[in-house]
């Protein structure tokens, strides 16, 4: 398989068949990120050669007659295929229609047995696309879209150089509403810096209540020396929120999210995994997070963030 630098994907798509169509980002300004730095390049398209080539390597492996042998000496069901693909990239929604539905007609043509692709999207991304395409798009199998929104903080999208605003967010994601293709946003706790996290977790919970996000994930803000946050601390110009502030400011998110919502923080920057259905599992939610609170002190929390390697 053709897969270039460290492959990343949220939680959820554990069991999907990743495909290499992109590598890197076509924004790469994010004061925040590093996960793109071990590339040589901001951003690659995968030629279509190489995207067959997997498929074909894929189609193999599901059909294989060893593999075929292996589960029945073990007695384990014969496996039917995936029935989701999701596409690796910062952002592969990125590409241009024609090509997109190309990638579609290819997973169509190796692996009928996929129904959905997913895979991570800019908000930016969502504006290049007529109305026309998404619907086209969503014809094709595009569903599922894993938005990194961070906050629908203004102040905030602004200084880490998201590159959108929140109107962009709602005017965008409207779209994807319209369109009937569905989406997930991962929201960053603790990138409105120190003394800022309430302010960022109500101003999202009042724009993301007026979409229809599937699911809203947690990431917790983690400063690595390589990136633009980190010269900005140095520097004076920002601070970071506490360990516990952070999650005192996941609680005001929840507290404030009224739309029927899958929320979870499930990713290694979580010291602790929370999952739940918005509003029925919001105290038991608001519960777990108390708990934290009052149970943890902010050395030990740091730890767990210091230690971190990498997301």
């Amino acid at each position: 398989m053709h897969f270039t630098g460290t492959i990343w994907r949220p939680p959820y798509e554990a069991a999907s068949l990743l495909i290499q169509v992109t590598a890197g980002c076509t924004h790469h300004r994010c004061k925040f990120c590093t996960l793109y730095n071990d590339l040589p390049f901001p951003f690659r398209m995968s030629p279509l050669e190489e995207v067959e080539a997997d498929l074909l390597e894929a189609q193999t492996a599901l059909h294989s007659p060893l593999g075929k042998l292996t589960a029945a000496l073990q007695g384990l069901p014969l496996r039917e295929g995936p029935d989701r693909a999701f596409l690796t990239g910062a952002n592969p929604f990125v590409l241009k229609t024609d090509r997109l539905l190309e990638i579609s007609q290819l997973i169509g043509q190796y692996l009928p047995s996929v129904k959905t692709i997913g895979c991570f999207a800019r908000i930016t991304d969502v504006g290049l696309k007529t109305d026309e395409e998404l619907d086209r798009l969503k014809a094709a199998g595009y569903d599922g879209l894993t938005i990194g929104v961070e906050t629908g903080d203004g102040p905030s999208l602004s200084f880490m150089d998201k590159g959108y605003t929140p109107e962009d967010i709602l005017t965008q994601c409207r779209r994807l509403d319209r369109a009937g293709i569905g989406y997930n946003f991962f929201y960053l706790t603790g990138i409105a810096g120190a003394g800022q996290g309430e302010r960022s977790a109500k101003a999202s919970a009042a724009l993301f209540n007026r979409l229809r996000p599937r699911l809203i994930g947690s990431s917790m803000l983690t400063v690595y020396p390589d990136s633009r946050l980190y010269q900005e601390i140095q520097a004076g110009s920002w601070a970071e929120a506490g360990e516990v502030e952070k999650y005192e400011e996941l609680k005001a998110l929840v507290s404030h999210l009224t739309i029927p919502v899958t929320f979870a923080a499930l990713g290694a920057s979580n010291a602790y995994q929370l999952q739940g259905r918005l509003p029925q599992d919001r105290e038991a939610l608001l519960n777990a997070l108390d708990q934290i609170i009052r149970r943890e002190n902010e050395d030990s929390l740091r730890s767990y963030r210091t230690a971190l390697p990498h997301l």
